[in-house]
């Protein structure tokens, strides 16, 4: 048999290669960082300052929490898997109120994506049987650089869907990486003359694994569709260069692309069932497309214009990395980074993938009404900043393209120290210059939050002076968070979760319905915020107002009685 080259690992069954005691290592550091960066926003009171991470504890807790229970209040926006994670963690009423269960899944994700970035650039930049240390080293860099960004240290302290998508995100990289280098290995390791043969037994489960990673990634985010259509096109594509005739891998693909497809194709279909319309996420009343329209009277920045779109989001990315002009240099790390691996390694082309998020956002600013505001450039705000972190990971491998092929080439050990020195100081410098101005996903949350905080803190405390059996009338979509603090279970709400959206454009059987037409007959109180649907739609002809509650920067809030009964 011809040997293999050295520059193309050989297909391996060790257990490095998998959880190994050093990839079980870094899950566990991550881990510990994880618990100690919660303990601590915990201890601040900070896992609820996104509106987005209450609405997701909110809407998996009403699930089971609801005067009309399931799986179709998982409503139709938001894609459902985070939801259902969540969901067991909330069962504790302590665990909901205080955000605790919505964090546990999180923080989970954050150290097995850690791990899965460590063993992607591992095993990627061994050249041998076993990794050497330039490719250890490389590895520990990266997962450095992964887990040290002190924006995702906060975001994954949260109910945020950034930290569970990010792990899906690397681990599909992390097998469908496996399975292009098998392929490649089943190629070069045939005796001359003799047709290309392909391992099944090692390429045809990490395609597997790479399919139901992707399948849990589009049911997370909307970032997974077009990660899974640029996936299946790749796995084709490399099936189809092998010339690969085995019975299993064939079977593998089929599988592969069957459940890349599946949750797509699920959530299409369950909005067509339920909502009469299979885009209803994207174009229906909750839509960003929608919200964009209702709440600003300019079109956002980028809209319509790739190269600003792309520049926006390029922008965020680099926010998310470093203060001031270190910023700059986060980029040069990125492009060098593609220079290198196009150069030296193109077997490590499966990389590139990671760099999806870049067209998804150019093309959600450009045409999805999905708005980036920046606190640097104009309009001078803070809106959606957070997505730059979807680059956090192409950023932490395409350094260690860097520094694994600086390694290689330092012709002695104290040049090689000197390598990783200046890594380490780039690393140091970026994240205290973060620190020290704070996170700017933190600020983004932070600066969102405090008036609805202040205005939901004074709704929870006189909801609280309301009898403790009193029912109510509200919509949640926008301040449910003052139930949450309030710790009223939403069952004893009618919101406009109990309407059959089935039923469309109206539902006059329908409970959402009869409460605002009839609401003595079905609550006790009426919480209505100005212009929103109860406000709006309700009728109160025979309400009496018990309470205006006026706070800086969010809509007056009535609170009315019903006369249902003399309390």
């Amino acid at each position: 048999m011809t040997p293999r080259p050295a520059s193309v690992p050989p297909i391996k069954s060790q257990a490095w290669g998998r959880w190994d005691r050093e990839t079980a290592l870094v899950a566990q550091l991550a881990a510990c960082v994880s618990f100690i960066s919660f303990a601590f926003y915990f201890q601040h009171s900070d896992l609820l300052l996104y509106g987005d991470a209450v609405a997701h504890i909110n809407i998996a807790r009403r699930v089971f929490d609801s005067r009309t229970p399931g799986l179709l209040q998982l409503g139709t926006v938001w894609l459902p898997l985070p939801h259902l994670l969540i969901l067991p963690f909330l069962i504790s009423d302590a665990a909901w109120q205080s955000g605790i269960g919505g964090s546990i899944p999180s923080m989970i994700a954050y150290a097995l994506a850690t791990a899965g970035i460590f063993r992607l650039v591992r095993t990627g930049l061994t050249v041998d049987s076993q990794p050497d240390a330039a490719a250890r080293i490389a590895a520990w860099l990266s997962a450095i650089v992964y887990a040290a960004n002190p924006n995702l240290i906060y975001l994954q302290a949260t109910a945020m869907t950034e930290s569970l998508y990010l792990a899906l995100f690397i681990w599909s990289l992390v097998y469908f990486s496996d399975f292009v280098r098998s392929m490649a290995n089943g190629r070069l390791a045939r005796p001359e003359g003799q047709k290309a043969t392909v391992k099944a037994e090692t390429a045809s489960p990490s395609l597997v694994k790479c399919g139901l990673c992707l399948a849990a990634a589009c049911l997370t985010r909307y970032d997974g569709w077009l990660l899974g259509a640029a996936m299946g096109v790749a796995a084709l594509a490399v099936a189809l260069k092998a010339a690969a005739a085995d019975r299993r891998l064939r079977h593998s693909l089929i599988k592969f692309v069957l459940l890349t497809a599946a949750a797509p194709a699920l959530w299409l279909a369950y909005n067509a069932i339920v909502y009469r319309n299979p885009l209803e996420f994207a174009n229906g009343q909750y839509s960003a497309r929608a919200i964009e329209q209702k709440s600003t009277a300019a079109t956002h920045p980028g809209s319509q214009d790739l190269a600003v779109a792309f520049s926006y989001f390029l922008k965020s990315a680099e926010l998310n990395m470093a203060g001031g002009s270190l910023q700059k240099l986060w980029v040069a790390v990125l492009l060098l980074g593609m220079a290198a691996l196009l150069i030296f390694n193109r077997r490590l082309w499966p990389l590139l993938l990671l760099g999806i998020p870049i067209p998804f956002y150019m093309l959600s600013i450009a045409y999805g009404g999905v708005p980036l505001y920046l606190p640097s450039w104009w309009p001078f705000s803070f809106y959606n900043v957070r997505y730059g972190l979807q680059l956090l990971p192409f950023l932490s491998v395409m350094a260690a393209v860097i520094i694994g092929l600086l390694l290689r080439l330092a012709p002695n050990k104290s040049s090689k120290i000197a390598v990783a020195a200046a890594v380490g100081i780039l690393i140091v410098a970026s994240y205290a210059s973060a620190w020290r101005t704070q996170p700017v996903s933190f600020r983004e949350a932070w600066v969102n939050s405090r008036s609805r905080i202040a205005f939901e803190t004074e709704l929870a405390s006189n909801l609280n002076k309301l009898p403790h059996d009193a029912s109510l009338l509200m919509y949640l979509g926008d301040h449910v968070g003052a139930l949450q603090r309030a710790g009223i279970p939403l069952r004893r709400t009618i919101n406009e979760g109990n309407h059959r959206p089935w039923k469309a454009p109206i539902d006059s059987e329908g409970l959402w319905e009869r409460a605002l037409a009839n609401p003595s007959q079905y609550v006790d109180y009426v919480i209505a915020m100005q212009g929103d649907p109860v406000d709006s739609g309700v009728q109160k002809r025979n309400l009496s107002s018990v309470l205006v509650l006026r706070t800086s920067g969010q809509s007056p809030a009535t609170i009315y009685w019903t006369h249902r009964a003399v309390r």
